[in-house]
C-alpha cells in the first residue's frame, strides 16, 4: 500500500500561480496529477516517471504547468502558472501505473485525498 498526501491548494486570482505537493509513503515509479471539476469526469493533467524520461501533459495545461519530483523525498510537485478560472477543480495525486495507462485514471492504483484549487476571474 502507498499513501499519498497532497497539499498546496487554495484560492488564487486568474494569472496567478500555485504549487501542489504530493508526498508518497514509499517509492513509486510513476506518479501523476488529475483533476475533477463539479459535474465533470476526472481528467488527466500531467504524469512523470522516476527519472523524468516520460513526462506528459494535457493539452489544456501545456506551457503553463510543470510536473517534477524529488525522489529523495518521494514527492511529486505540480507547478501551476498563468492559472485560469477553468483550472478550478479538485486536484488528485496518483501513483503506480503502467506506461501505457499513464493518462488514464483507471490506470493508477493509489490516490490521494485531493486538494481544492479555485481560480477567480
Amino acid at each position: 500500500q502507498v499513501q499519498l498526501v497532497e497539499s498546496g491548494g487554495g484560492l488564487v486570482q486568474a494569472g496567478g500561480s500555485l504549487r501542489l505537493s504530493c508526498a508518497a509513503s514509499s517509492r513509486t515509479y510513476r506518479m501523476g496529477w488529475f483533476r475533477q471539476a463539479p459535474g465533470k469526469e476526472r481528467e488527466f493533467v500531467a504524469t512523470t516517471d522516476w527519472g523524468g524520461s516520460t513526462t506528459d501533459y494535457a493539452d489544456s495545461v501545456k506551457g503553463r504547468f510543470t510536473i517534477f519530483r524529488d525522489n529523495a523525498k518521494n514527492t511529486v510537485y505540480l507547478q501551476m502558472n498563468s492559472l485560469k478560472p477553468e483550472d478550478t477543480a479538485v486536484y488528485y495525486c496518483a501513483a503506480d501505473a503502467l506506461r501505457v495507462n499513464r493518462k488514464l485514471p483507471t490506470g493508477y492504483n493509489y490516490w490521494g485525498q485531493g486538494t481544492q484549487v479555485t481560480v477567480s476571474s
